[in-house]
């Protein structure tokens, strides 16, 4: 029974990088990669951050998909996955951590107008400012699973105010949690800054359209580090010039790589990186290699995914 690596990514870890790092947690294990393939049925767990269209025919016994992060849906959804092919995500520590500083960084960096600073050096010019007081702002965070929960405790513990909001109930020490779609708008409203880090699901695609963007505090600013289609992007560009909102910050697109003919890249109230946001995966391949076992085993598996669900 092999696991073939074929992470189908370009510009992160390579193959052969993965590969290397599962070995040191399971080096009796056979794990291959698209150039050591071998015998396609050998292959009954594929590990992957993007199943493409052709991959799933190609190994006719896959019983295992391992998604090398948290989003899986492309994979659940994946018209040639057979039903019977169960799916599996990582939780690691370490993207949760950086997607929270990604979050904070950018919130920090508005906090204390660094973008005026630079403009003003540009020009000579010694113009200070008062910084925003964070127990003064409030800081929505959207998704209080693994990542969102670590997002949501760390504005806390630096002293923002904090509002989180999930699908079912939650509770986060010195967080007011709300949940269910009747509490999202009125949270939004208060909101001077909205992170977001929702799955993709029946339920949050195209969540944030016009009805819903219009609920938004004018001065608050949407972060979205979860799942591109989270956002209906013609709306939130005519949300954001009709003042519905001041800015956006997307680490997360509905097509990626974002074509360059997106208006998106050239809005002036638009910031963009390429899904950047959580980048290292620590220790979590080991768990890649614990999932091999348990399918050799026939035991429950990590982090198994609900493929009707979605997560």
């Amino acid at each position: 029974m092999a696991l073939l690596i074929q992470s189908g990514v370009k510009g992160w870890m390579t193959d052969d990088e993965i590969a290397a790092a599962v070995r040191r947690f399971g080096p009796d294990l056979d794990i291959r990669t698209p150039d050591t393939l071998g015998v396609p049925t050998d292959i009954r767990m594929l590990a992957v951050s993007t199943l493409h269209p052709d991959v799933p025919k190609r190994l006719p016994r896959l019983a295992l998909v391992q998604k090398l992060g948290a989003g899986v849906e492309t994979i659940v959804n994946h018209p040639a996955l057979a039903p019977q092919v169960r799916v599996t995500r990582l939780r690691p520590d370490a993207p949760a951590r950086e997607i929270a500083e990604f979050f904070l960084a950018y919130v920090l960096r508005s906090q204390r107008h660094m973008d005026h600073y630079d403009t003003a050096q540009h020009r000579a010019e010694w113009l200070p400012i008062e910084p925003r007081e964070a127990d003064k702002t409030v800081v929505g965070v959207l998704g209080l699973g693994h990542i969102g929960g670590r997002t949501a405790r760390m504005f806390r513990d630096i002293g923002f105010q904090v509002e989180g909001w999930s699908r079912s109930p939650k509770e986060i020490e010195g967080v007011t949690c709300h949940h269910g779609p009747d509490t999202l708008a009125p949270m939004l409203g208060r909101c001077d800054y909205v992170a977001a880090i929702l799955p993709s699901t029946a339920a949050t695609r195209d969540m944030f359209d016009a009805a819903l963007l219009a609920r938004m505090n004018p001065t608050g600013v949407l972060l979205n580090a979860g799942r591109g289609d989270l956002i209906v992007e013609d709306d939130l560009i005519a949300a954001l010039d009709a003042g519905c909102l001041a800015h956006a910050v997307l680490d997360v697109t509905r097509i990626e790589p974002l074509p360059a003919s997106s208006p998106l890249w050239y809005h002036d109230k638009v910031t963009i990186t390429p899904h950047v946001s959580g980048w290292h995966l620590g220790d979590a391949l080991k768990d890649v290699a614990e999932n091999l076992r348990r399918l050799q085993a026939n035991a429950p598996l990590l982090h198994q995914v609900d493929r009707a669900e979605g997560y």
